[in-house]
């Protein structure tokens, strides 16, 4: 409160999708009360700032991204048929602290025979069996700034349909980093990778902004109209149904330059690799 009335109102507190205030809401409306100042709404400054992200921002989430890459590289490690899924959701926590990230807040992921039911399901003790398709997603952290994408591996061998479907995602993916582009918009690059994967406009979000917060900002959806800026770094990611109640997606984290935009993840293969 004290520093709050040195500083004088009145006082902008960010209150759009994605913000919380951090504190008690009574001691919110305490501060509001005892320091006489006027809050409002921030107009979205904060967003705004966050969403041009500088050199060095940049630098810390291609940072991130690596040390989730170099995670991923070692799978092989941690996962063969029989391994439980929450043991493998343990180990790669393991593989990214190894690697070098601060801290793991997000991990999620799936498997299942043809792809699985669903990517945000807290892992089961179910062990993977020959013929799954797995999938770990990781919002990891170095130094404040997060990545967030996720790998697919087939146990034991590779069924022709999760073969196609990665090979159709990893298309999708190419078609939205082709179209990110500046000024264009996100539905615009949303359109790209659903004309490919299919669903039409039900296809749902097929990714978002990306930097302090694991999800910040635009949605590619059908009807996000924000306009691409380079400095801008967000994700790509399509999802295709493979079989009935069963799906598969594919994240990459890019950013938006003055050219054509630039990976920050290793950009995967069109091959689905094989534990």
């Amino acid at each position: 409160i004290e520093a709050l009335q040195e500083v004088g109102g009145p006082i902008g507190l960010p209150s759009h999708l994605g913000t919380a205030p951090r504190m008690p809401l009574a001691d919110l409306e305490a501060v509001k009360a005892q320091s006489g100042l006027t809050f409002t709404g921030d107009k979205k400054i904060v967003a705004s700032l966050r969403a041009i992200k500088s050199e060095a921002e940049i630098a810390k989430i291609a940072r991130t991204c690596a040390i989730a890459g170099r995670a991923f590289g070692r799978m092989g490690e941690i996962a063969a048929p029989g391994t439980p899924l929450a043991q493998v959701f343990r180990d790669f926590q393991r593989l990214l602290l190894e690697e070098g990230a601060d801290w793991v807040p997000y991990l999620a992921g799936g498997a299942g025979p043809e792809g699985y039911a669903d990517v945000i399901s807290p892992a089961s003790e179910v062990p993977l069996a020959a013929g799954d398709v797995l999938m770990l997603d990781t919002g990891a952290v170095w130094d404040g700034y997060f990545c967030d994408y996720d790998r697919n591996f087939a146990i034991g061998h590779a069924g022709d349909t999760p073969c196609a479907a990665h090979a159709r995602l990893i298309e999708a993916t190419q078609a939205g980093l082709d179209a990110a582009q500046p000024g264009v918009r996100a539905s615009d690059v949303w359109r790209a990778m659903a004309d490919v994967v299919g669903g039409g406009e039900d296809a749902g979000r097929f990714g978002h902004g990306l930097g302090m917060q694991l999800t910040e900002g635009l949605s590619l959806t059908s009807g996000d109209q924000t306009v691409l800026r380079p400095g801008m770094v967000i994700t790509l990611e399509p999802g295709i149904e493979t079989a009935s109640g069963r799906i598969m997606v594919h994240e990459e984290n890019i950013v938006i330059t003055d050219g054509a935009p630039q990976a920050l993840s290793p950009l995967a293969t069109v091959d689905l690799p094989v534990i």
